[in-house]
């Protein structure tokens, strides 16, 4: 297989028994993207579907904290057994490399370890594998959605000016390597005020005119809310809270829209019909 620095783009080939891979990324890092990756992904649970979380942020995983796990993960023979939490496979470097201790790799050790986190741990059967990417279009981002089949991608950005101009980065990254774009997704929103009053902290609907002028689907807005920072400080994130809280319905909603944007996906032809269970 060849490596991202000889140029050749290596063949797409399928993960046996996970149906379909859903990218989560951002142009920019402080947007919240692992907080909406971590509650996709237990929305998509709740909805029934058997779900995988692979953080590949390795320089800033952040799933343990949010999901609330510690452990180091097991083998069995040659592949590495995912752990588990509220119903979702889970696999991240902070696994690996606990505590606050910085994590110094270079491209080819962090692409072999991305393949490893893909076809290394046992994620089948799966009906979606949720992968959280790192911030920006760099090396990695470029590593693991030219190696694995995406069935589609979702980018988070904030209202803000700066963020917006480095989702349109990431949208383009992906339509450059042909993945489907499902939409984006407008963290942090607004807040709304003891009063019930709207407050447009970092601006107003930067992320669904950005989405009309690109062409793809604008996913809804997350509001702005400190039961949401502190879920995913607790380990207790508020994908977990019933659907009528409406916090959890805010990202419940957004994992039914992504589901509807990748079955249109896969009924085009996309990478998960491919798939061999």
């Amino acid at each position: 297989m060849g490596s991202p620095q000889s140029g050749a783009i290596p063949p797409k080939l399928p993960i046996p028994g996970v149906r379909h891979l859903i990218a989560i990324g951002s142009g920019k890092g402080g947007v919240g993207k692992t907080t909406v990756s971590v509650n996709i992904s237990l929305s998509l649970a709740k909805m029934g579907h058997s779900v995988g979380l692979l953080d590949a942020d390795v320089y800033g995983p952040n799933v343990p904290l949010m999901m609330g796990v510690r452990q180091t993960p097991t083998a069995l023979g040659e592949r590495i057994q995912p752990l588990v939490q509220h119903g979702v496979k889970m696999m991240s470097m902070g696994f690996l490399n606990p505590g606050d201790k910085p994590l110094v790799w270079r491209g080819p050790m962090l692409h072999s370890v991305i393949q490893q986190f893909l076809r290394g741990v046992d994620w089948a059967p799966l009906d979606y594998l949720v992968i959280d990417l790192p911030p920006g279009t760099g090396d990695v981002q470029l590593s693991l959605i030219q190696t694995a089949p995406i069935t589609g991608a979702i980018v988070v950005t904030t209202p803000s000016d700066v963020s917006l101009e480095d989702a349109r980065k990431a949208v383009l990254m992906f339509q450059q390597v042909r993945v489907e774009v499902l939409g984006i997704v407008e963290n942090m929103s607004y807040l709304v005020l003891p009063s019930g009053e709207r407050l447009d902290v970092f601006g107003q609907g930067g992320g669904k005119r950005t989405a009309e002028q690109m062409g793809v689907p604008f996913l809804g807005e997350i509001p702005l809310d400190p039961e949401v920072r502190i879920g995913g400080d607790t380990g207790n994130p508020v994908g977990l809270r019933d659907g009528n809280d409406p916090r959890a319905a805010a990202f419940l909603e957004l994992a039914r829209h992504a589901q509807v944007g990748l079955d249109a996906a896969a009924a085009k032809g996309g990478p998960s019909l491919t798939v061999e269970d």
